[in-house]
């Protein structure tokens, strides 16, 4: 595992419950803000259900994608009131 890819999960690890970080900011926090999408292909790749990948959305407030589908994304958010 790569140290970016540890800094990611770590980050990811912490965002509390009902609360979102977008892929650029966990980038910025893992240490390079120009790797969103790399966070997002980090995140689609993980399956440790203890790192929540649904908190993490696009800057653009959309959802963006999960590697268990949009609609189990939106489902969980919803059940922990998180502010879309």
């Amino acid at each position: 595992m790569t140290r970016f890819r540890e800094r990611v999960l770590a980050i990811v690890k912490k965002i509390p419950r009902g609360k979102t970080l977008t892929y650029k900011e966990v980038a910025r926090r893992a240490g390079n803000a120009r790797a969103a999408r790399a966070v997002g292909n980090i995140l689609n790749k993980n399956y440790n259900s203890s790192i929540p990948c649904h908190r993490v959305i696009r800057s653009d407030g959309k959802i963006g994608g999960y590697n268990r589908g949009t609609r189990t994304k939106i489902k969980l958010l919803k059940n922990e009131r998180t502010v879309l």
